[in-house]
């Protein structure tokens, strides 16, 4: 009836005119008329709602009221339409609410992951007195779980169970999915184990979350022993299960035994797909096994797969990060990939790593020519194109334009153009660019890494006179900031700046935390200040504090020079090693890494 009804409203031109039309043909105007075209034009989709709601006000402009049944289709057009406010309202003054009411009006805030909403209507529909079945305590638990609220999860499990209602394997499936997301695969057990106390028996989905949470916490070994039951059972792991596995061994850094399960999988006929290798690639790559992820970057075509988006972002971030740029039009051209602006802004990074960088600055146009609207990874590859192929004022330019003409210019932006003006020495210029960003009030959480450039170009006293006029203007310095002008300054070796800067986090009430402290003992020890270094580490220990590793072999090897290692401070070494304390894995050397991702 649809398309019948469709075709009478147009010939008529509106409701009212297909009323009169029907009125006038011998049909009696009644209540059952208008809720038969609100029916009609409700099931007709979203072309048709603005005639929903059209024969529902013709309804009451003819003196009749709208039942439950007329007000449950309005409701659910409304929220179709994007008018969920007006739709909870709707709700809220509908009298005579059932069950359907409710189930709309949940169903709909679930697709919009209207959380508190979702809460306010649940407690309302319980109070009623209407219990809500299945599969409407599965939408409700897989929107918190997705939302990680967990704990309003595991309340709407109980009330499950309070009012009679056996979970499903979906319902258990969503909640294990949830916890082993967010690493609590304790409790992600403990609901495995109730769910088959309660006859139900894992599915692959259960499982596959199962191994995709101990992986994330390292737990490769029972990641393992779930694959193995899930065999067992008679599952077979598919490749979302085997991808999840794989992952887990490459953040582990164990790549053999990675490799080895990805062809295990294959030859149990389970074939790779295009998300099974774009993280292989983009896993290999980040831990430096280029060569692993140009194989199965190659490997795409024998599978007969074509790269997207993702990939080529991967292959292009290999190609940087093992600076072989002569592999590019052997690898990357000829692709026919959709050039949406996520390939555009890799082609850019890729181009300003490169020995031609002037391309990102034509790229960057041809994207404007095509009808693409830059985002700030764009303008992040024009700037550092600009400065990198010498253009250092159309740089500066671009930059004052968009902080002048641009909203949506985060710290990022200003972190980029002062980092690349330091690469280059334009030093002068970097002060006063970031003496502009203060005035202006721009997002400033590029100071500790713009301190750390300066630092490490030796640019010692521009980077002091950076960290006063940051505390001039207002700015508050944090811990990590102390901690980014500590390491440049014992690097320096400047003895009075440290102690100058020691009063004056003591003055701010910073206190030192693992990273100053490792700083400091490794600074001491390097100048010879053995019983200093000693000192400090034992105040370090005693405020519960680990230190690193490199501090510790640094401790080892400065004692051993000494010939100490064998007196008393050994039984001290000793202790705290096999109580397992020298653990941290923080480094101050670590900070230029850290500050480089600042902003």
């Amino acid at each position: 009836m649809v398309p019948v009804v469709g075709r009478l409203t147009n010939r008529f031109e509106s409701v009212k005119g297909v009323v009169k039309a029907l009125k006038s043909f011998g049909c009696f105007q009644e209540p059952k008329t208008f809720l038969v075209l609100l029916r009609i034009y409700w099931r007709g989709g979203m072309h048709m709602y603005g005639l929903a709601l059209e024969a529902f006000e013709e309804m009451g402009n003819c003196g009749y009221t709208p039942n439950t049944f007329a007000r449950n289709m309005i409701m659910d057009v409304l929220f179709k339409l994007g008018h969920a406010d007006a739709a909870l309202t709707f709700f809220r003054d509908t009298r005579g609410r059932n069950f359907l009411t409710f189930n709309f009006a949940l169903c709909n805030l679930c697709k919009l992951n209207k959380l508190s909403s979702i809460e306010d209507v649940f407690r309302v529909m319980v109070r009623e007195g209407f219990r809500p079945n299945v599969d409407t305590f599965s939408s409700v638990l897989n929107c918190f779980c997705k939302a990680g609220r967990l704990a309003e999860s595991l309340q709407i499990l109980g009330l499950m169970i309070t009012l009679g209602i056996t979970p499903s394997v979906t319902i258990w499936s969503i909640l294990i999915d949830g916890f082993c997301k967010v690493g609590q695969v304790g409790i992600a057990s403990e609901l495995l184990k109730k769910m088959i106390k309660s006859g139900h028996s894992p599915n692959v989905v259960t499982y596959t979350s199962l191994i995709d949470g101990f992986c994330k916490v390292g737990e490769l070994g029972i990641a393992s022993q779930i694959l193995a039951k899930m065999i067992e059972s008679g599952h077979s792991p598919n490749v979302v299960t085997y991808t999840s596995l794989i992952k887990g061994y490459l953040r582990s850094r164990m790549f053999d035994r990675a490799i080895y399960i990805s062809n295990v999988m294959e030859t149990k006929g389970c074939m790779p797909d295009l998300i099974f290798y774009n993280v292989l690639i983009d896993c290999l790559s980040k831990f430096g096994r280029y060569d692993d992820a140009l194989d199965y970057f190659r490997a795409l075509t024998d599978s007969n797969l074509q790269p997207d988006s993702y990939t080529i972002s991967s292959i292009l971030s290999t190609i940087c990060w093992s600076q072989r740029f002569s592999l590019y039009p052997q690898l990357v051209s000829g692709l026919v990939v959709s050039a949406d602006l996520v390939v555009y802004n890799c082609l850019m990074n890729y181009f300003c790593k490169s020995p031609f960088p002037s391309h990102a600055v034509d790229l960057y146009n041809t994207m404007l020519d095509r009808g693409f609207t830059p985002d700030g990874f764009s303008y992040v590859g024009l700037l550092s194109g600009l400065c990198r192929a010498g253009k250092i004022d159309e740089a500066i330019n671009v930059y004052n334009w968009l902080v002048t003409n641009n909203t949506a210019v985060d710290a990022h932006i200003h972190t980029v153009i002062i980092s690349e003006l330091i690469k280059v020495g334009k030093f002068h210029r970097v002060i006063r660019l970031f003496s502009k960003a203060v005035v202006e009030k721009f997002p400033l959480d590029v100071i500790s890494y713009t301190i750390h450039r300066l630092f490490k170009s030796g640019r010692v006293g521009d980077a002091r006179s950076l960290f006063c006029l940051m505390k001039e203007v207002g700015i508050v310095p944090n811990s990590f900031t102390y901690n980014v002008m500590l390491a440049g300054l014992c690097r320096a070796r400047k003895v009075k700046d440290i102690k100058w800067l020691l009063r004056d986090m003591v003055h701010a009430g910073i206190e030192l935390d693992c990273v100053a402290f490792s700083t400091l003992i490794g600074f001491l020890l390097k100048s010879e200040h053995i019983q200093s270094a000693l000192h400090l580490l034992t105040e370090m220990l005693d405020l519960g504090l680990k230190p690193n590793e490199t501090t510790y072999a640094l401790l080892v090897d400065h004692l051993a020079k000494a010939g100490e290692v064998g007196g008393a401070n050994h039984p001290l070494l000793k202790g705290h090693v096999e109580h397992n304390l020298f653990i941290d894995s923080t480094s101050s050397d670590d900070l230029p890494d850290v500050a480089a991702s600042v902003g």
